[in-house]
This record gives C-alpha cells, sequence and structure tokens, in this order.
C-alpha cells in the first residue's frame, strides 16, 4: 500500500458530513464523505486507509478513505490471482518442456529404427510397421477425443492399447501428450507403459536373431 497511511476513525459528524482520522502517528487528519468509498456512512471506530491530500485552501484532509479490510480483501484477492497466474505458466512451461522431450523421444526411437535398417539388423518392413502403427494409433486418439467431445460412440481402450503393444506407442505417445487425450487417468497410464514394455520386448527378440517367421510362429502358439 504505497503512499498509502492506515487510521481509525476518531470522531463522525453525520449531520455535516465530515470527520476526523486518527493517524498511526497520531496525528487527527480531516476528511469529507466525498472522499469515503464505500457505499455506506462511516463508522466511529473503523479502520481505514487514506492518502494525505489537500483542500482548495491549502488545508492538510485525508482524500480516498477506503476500509481497511476491504483493502486487504482487495490485494489478497489480487495475490491469489497473480499467484494462479504463475502456476498456470509454470503448469504451461512445464507442459511444453514435456512436449518437446516426448516428441525427441519419439524421433529418436524411429531415428534408431531407420539406423538399425540401415545397418542391415533389422527389415525395413518393420520400419515401416512402426511407423504405419504410430500414425494409425495416432489417429485413433484424435477419433476418439472427438467422439468424447461430441458424445459419440467411443474407441474402447483396450483397442488403443492393442494398437500400442503392436508398435503404435510412439504415436499414443505423442497422441497423449499434444492432444492431452488419455493422460490423466492412472489406470490407463500404468496399462499403457506396459504396453510399451511388451513391444520393446518383441522388437529385443527381433534384434535378436528370433526373426519375423519365429516371431510369428510364437505368436501363433500362444493364440
Amino acid at each position: 500500500m504505497a503512499n498509502k497511511q492506515q487510521g481509525h476513525i476518531k470522531k463522525w459528524q453525520d449531520d455535516k458530513g465530515f470527520g476526523f482520522i486518527d493517524t498511526e502517528q497520531g496525528d487527527s487528519v480531516f476528511f469529507h464523505i466525498n472522499e469515503f468509498k464505500a457505499r455506506r456512512r462511516p463508522e466511529v471506530g473503523e479502520q481505514v486507509v487514506f492518502t494525505l491530500g489537500q483542500d482548495s485552501q491549502g488545508r492538510m484532509q485525508a482524500k480516498d478513505v477506503q476500509e481497511l479490510s476491504f483493502v486487504q480483501q482487495k490485494m489478497a484477492q489480487k495475490n491469489q490471482q497473480i499467484r494462479h497466474r504463475n502456476a498456470k505458466r509454470s503448469h504451461q512451461a512445464e507442459f511444453e518442456a514435456g512436449q518437446k522431450k516426448r516428441l525427441f523421444l519419439g524421433v529418436g526411437f524411429y531415428g534408431v529404427l531407420i539406423l538399425l535398417a540401415a545397418m542391415n539388423k533389422l527389415s525395413w518392413l518393420v520400419v515401416g510397421w512402426y511407423v504405419a502403427l504410430g500414425l494409425i494409433t495416432y489417429m485413433m486418439y484424435a477419433k476418439d477425443k472427438t467422439a468424447a467431445q461430441s458424445g459419440d460412440w467411443r474407441t474402447p481402450e483396450s483397442t488403443l492399447h492393442l494398437l500400442s503393444a503392436l508398435g503404435g506407442w510412439v504415436g499414443a505417445m505423442v497422441a497423449q501428450t499434444y492432444l492431452r487425450h488419455k493422460s490423466q487417468k492412472p489406470e490407463f497410464r500404468v496399462a499403457y507403459y506396459l504396453t510399451v514394455v511388451i513391444n520393446m520386448a518383441g522388437l529385443l527378440f527381433l534384434l535378436a536373431g528370433g526373426g519375423l517367421e519365429n516371431l510369428k510362429e510364437l505368436l501363433d502358439s500362444l493364440i
């Protein structure tokens, strides 16, 4: 409260519309009803906040007289708004940082797949599979979010998890981050990470020399 002073109303003459404020320094300052900002009449003893000024004759008087409780309430609301705004900015900054990390992870994973294929350690069909499943999974998330907003038929979570386990987990990760869909439900997130582990296990099986034919035989035996 820069340039503001506090005090309490020591005397008030309602019939004349003026009174006096005792300041914290012990001074007595005149004030007129026109300078009292509350939509009521002043009360003797109440705490007020004001600025010092002069009337047309150069005499000292209180200006912009406000209830102390009202000013404190307004300041508390303003501080709360500032804290809320700062928290929102911080959350947004964290979210954007998370977006960049997840996008970098996705691009990095595809880059590793391309590198492995270029070194003849992985089939280009596998690379194409991952890219295609990533795009399909992202589109399925987008479709499900649109359906959720419009109240249409939803895509089952089991379908989203299946796509992720088959290789579309990068698309799912990007969709959860950029579309902000399925990113807050703990049970879904746990199941999603499980699909990533399952898919990585399958990829490692291929890299270890299992081969696509062996993988197909293994899947057929499990089914």
